[in-house]
């Protein structure tokens, strides 16, 4: 007996067709909503801010019975005014490989005390010298290459004057890339860092402070180490000697405004934060980052925020016009560099690198080599972060410029290397401190001694 016979059992088993086909098609619709929502958004459709991209995760749909993916957002991340972010396959080339591409932390102690969101560029995390400026001496290298400067397996040397993370970087990039490292740096820098420097097999020359205009100060002794070196080539041994000169080349702030900017612009969802905060040693990351943020993505009403230790000028330079510190007084000055316990930032003139970007920086704020102690210690206690003293300078000021933005705003920052490279100096004045102690605020706030701000 056929269903054409009966004209109601037909219709029925019509019915439950479609009723079973419905619930197949919500199904599979289900799955892929959020896929589909998430395209709209990134297109400009969406107009709520949302949090940086998560990590990516296939799903199934039962309907479809396959695995979906989104292709467009894992590998062809589509940056304003930059190649691609790369990502790897499962292998990285080389020591060269690991450089770039670092996380960026969500610090909930911070975020918590301001009522912002306070994120933190991992750079500690490269994986050559551990450092932002993996990314510069990669930069100065290949760019050397490219002009001639340098050839790789000819027994050249790279040269720098360094307080320490730069010639690290170079050290260990050297040896992977047929060179040779001679670092020169001040001697009242931590040993951590010039002992690291020798076990990468760099040579280290240790020299007394001097201002930028001795001819024996360690910039300008690297310099003349390289034309030295270059000046005793001959036929036999053609090597030549490469000063990096990472306080005036070009390679620097260009590193920062080709990786560093489109990264983060990239994980923080399209560039949505408020406001970016780095310090300033050679002034690369900081020009090249806003230079990437504010001219490449435009993002115009973003705020660029120097953070500087006592002792250094640029605060007053960028607040004031003026480089000038109170420790330039007659009589006042400890040291004939920066007088701060912090290493990396704070100097007392206007590098090539800080000026290509100083009139993107919006203001500066100043902390103390206690207030950055003490968030050093904070950090350890209530994040498991150990980073070093310049880092600690970054996230004191990342606090003082959210609580000057509405609640709600994003602020980014950069850790820039691990803590053991500060023992023996910075963390030793943690100990000294009693911030290793028990009887210390439990506020942050009254533990930097920042006022409290009224609610906005």
């Amino acid at each position: 007996m056929s269903l054409s016979d009966h004209p109601r059992a037909y219709g029925t088993a019509a019915v439950a067709l479609s009723f079973i086909a419905g619930i197949l098609v919500t199904l599979g619709f289900k799955d892929l909503y959020p896929d589909l929502e998430r395209r709209f958004q990134q297109r400009g459709g969406g107009t709520s801010r949302r949090k940086p991209i998560p990590d990516k995760r296939r799903r199934s749909s039962i309907f479809w019975g396959v695995q979906l993916e989104d292709h467009e957002s894992e590998s062809s991340i589509v940056v304003p005014g930059a190649a691609q972010i790369p990502r790897d396959a499962g292998i990285s080339e080389g020591i060269e490989g690991c450089i770039g591409r670092t996380p960026l932390i969500h610090i909930r102690s911070l975020s918590e005390a301001t009522g912002r969101t306070i994120l933190a560029k991992a750079e500690f995390l490269n994986g050559a010298g551990n450092s932002p400026k993996d990314r510069v001496a990669l930069s100065m290298i290949r760019s050397a290459e490219e002009a001639g400067r340098l050839k790789p397996g000819r027994g050249d040397t790279i040269y720098e004057g360094t307080v320490g993370s730069t010639g690290i970087s170079i050290a260990a990039l050297a040896r992977a890339m047929g060179y040779r490292a001679h670092i020169c740096m001040p001697d009242d820098q931590s040993m951590e860092k010039s002992d690291l420097l020798h076990h990468l097999g760099a040579t280290v020359e240790r020299v007394p402070v001097q201002p930028i205009a001795s001819p024996e100060h360690f910039v300008n002794l690297a310099r003349r180490r390289a034309a030295e070196h270059t000046a005793s080539a001959t036929r036999e041994n053609p090597s030549v000697g490469f000063f990096a000169d990472q306080f005036e080349s070009d390679a620097n702030w260009h590193a920062h405004l080709s990786t560093t900017g489109p990264e983060i612009y990239y994980q923080t969802d399209n560039g949505h934060l408020d406001a970016f905060v780095a310090g300033a040693g050679t002034g690369g990351t900081i020009s090249g980052v806003a230079k990437y943020l504010k001219e490449t993505a435009k993002l115009h009403d973003l705020k660029v925020v120097l953070a500087d230790p006592q002792g250094s000028g640029l605060y007053n330079k960028i607040r004031h016009g003026v480089m000038y510190s109170n420790t330039e007084k007659e009589g006042t000055r400890r040291r004939q560099q920066v007088d701060t316990i912090v290493e990396g930032i704070g100097i007392n003139r206007v590098t090539e690198n800080l000026e290509v970007g100083r009139d993107l920086i919006d203001t500066a704020v100043r902390v103390t080599d206690a207030q950055a102690c003490a968030m050093a210690r904070w950090l350890v206690e209530h994040d498991g972060i150990f980073c070093g003293s310049s880092s600690a300078v970054n996230c004191v000021a990342s606090v003082v410029a959210a609580l000057s933005l509405p609640k709600g705003s994003t602020v980014v920052t950069v850790l820039c290397d691990p803590g053991m490279r500060h023992l023996s100096k910075f963390y030793k004045k943690v100990a000294d401190m009693g911030l290793e102690d028990d009887d210390k605020p439990k506020d942050l706030l009254t533990l930097l001694g920042i006022e409290k701000p009224k609610t906005r």
